[in-house]
């Protein structure tokens, strides 16, 4: 009994502190804000050593792979994975909205936003993959393009032979500082969530009312089930009950990292630290998990295709129908999938919402509104089903048996 307290420990005190940064926060309203700057702090750092922790993990992991073909096998199995979890969650959240019809009777003022910027999606693609000088890879918000540079590094490493290997052998050296820096950074985490969400709480406890208020009521319940439903069953399919129960046990720290900063970045090195406490191996945690901060959301799927319903609701048209169910799980996808990759592609997920059925330009304030107020429950579904969905990856590159097999 003390040694299961034991390894529960550290989340037992993230909880613990997280909930009294909240009775905080509801106690002392806008005042909570003064102690913000600990929050600060703990979000800072993370962003600090985010950009060489994926640089060092992605590059080390691919490079030490065996064969480009298990790298091949990898991508293949998480792209699988991330699509069909993507059209799950989709599917989970259409659901809801068809039960509760999130905007009827919702009288929201119509505004025209004073300026539309175009935006040509070519030039975006160019500015996702790619940075135009080496100085900008380091940058957390060439995110993308730092990831595919990473898998460059790691894959002409290990086809450079033996003479790669000494340059292999500094990446994993870099890899396991970084972690390391991570773990010590993690001790502060008590403090810097707690002041966070005393902080956050204190400012928008109250104001997330309204004219969105059944929108949020919808929203927070369902991701919070799909988040305890949806993931437990992925854990089960993963690794059976073990794997629920090492899922659970260490998922806590990335779900507060994210649901408390509002980013997926920043919950990587957390999730990075959490799937290897879970078992996951090396090079699957460390090319699934930094990938899926950027390509893979969940949440964001469950937020698309409530937006979708709301806007439908706010200019009484028809939910119905095979045909707009499916172009909304298809629209849902993408902006979960395809759009999350690319700067500004949560505008572009909202465009296209209005342009594909045909709304007035005055849809677009209101769908940005919700993505607004829905945001922190939505990363937290994004970042954790990054750890999930390594477990799932793991469980098809690895085979059934995967975690009775010995991990680093």
């Amino acid at each position: 009994m003390k040694e299961k307290i034991k390894a529960y420990r550290f989340p037992i005190i993230l909880l613990s502190s997280i909930v009294v940064g909240s009775i905080i926060g509801i106690i002392f309203g806008e005042q909570a804000t003064l102690i913000k700057p600990l929050g600060d702090i703990f979000i800072n750092l993370l962003f600090m050593v985010v950009v060489p922790l994926v640089f060092f993990t992605i590059s080390s992991a691919i490079a030490s792979m065996d064969s480009m073909k298990r790298l091949g096998k990898i991508m293949g199995s998480m792209m699988t994975v991330f699509i069909l979890t993507g059209i799950i969650a989709s599917f989970f959240m259409l659901a809801a909205t068809v039960i509760f019809q999130p905007g009827s009777g919702v009288d929201i003022p119509l505004i025209e936003p004073e300026e539309v910027e175009e935006i040509s999606l070519a030039d975006q693609l160019v500015e996702t993959f790619t940075v135009p000088d080496f100085v900008d890879l380091f940058s957390r918000s060439n995110m993308l393009a730092l990831i595919i540079f990473s898998v460059l590094i790691g894959v002409a490493t290990g086809l450079t032979g033996e003479q790669g290997k000494p340059f292999a052998k500094f990446l994993t050296s870099g890899s396991e500082v970084f972690m390391k820096i991570i773990q010590l950074v993690m001790y502060y985490a008590p403090i810097g969530l707690g002041a966070y969400f005393a902080a956050l709480i204190g400012e928008f406890g109250t104001a997330l009312i309204g004219d969105y208020a059944k929108a949020i009521i919808i929203y927070y319940p369902v991701s919070i089930l799909y988040f305890a439903i949806g993931f437990t069953c992925y854990a089960f399919i993963a690794g059976g009950k073990k794997g629920i129960t090492r899922f659970w046990k260490n998922i806590l720290a990335p779900a507060a990292t994210a649901l408390g900063t509002g980013s997926s970045v920043a919950a990587i090195p957390a999730n990075l630290q959490a799937t290897k406490q879970m078992g996951v191996p090396k090079d699957i945690r460390e090319t699934v998990i930094p990938l899926g901060a950027t390509i893979h959301m969940d949440g964001s799927c469950l937020s698309a295709m409530l937006k979708i319903a709301f806007v439908f609701g706010v200019f009484n048209m028809d939910f119905t129908g095979f045909d707009t169910f499916l172009t909304a799980i298809g629209v849902s996808l993408l902006s979960g999938i395809v759009m999350s990759g690319i700067p500004g592609g949560g505008f572009i997920g909202e465009l296209m919402i209005v342009t594909l059925y045909g709304l007035p330009i005055e849809a677009l304030p209101i769908i940005s509104a919700i993505g607004v107020v829905v945001d922190p429950p939505a990363t937290m579904v994004n970042s954790t089903g990054d750890a999930v969905s390594s477990m799932l990856v793991t469980r098809q590159v690895e085979g059934r048996q995967w975690m009775e097999t010995s991990v680093d």
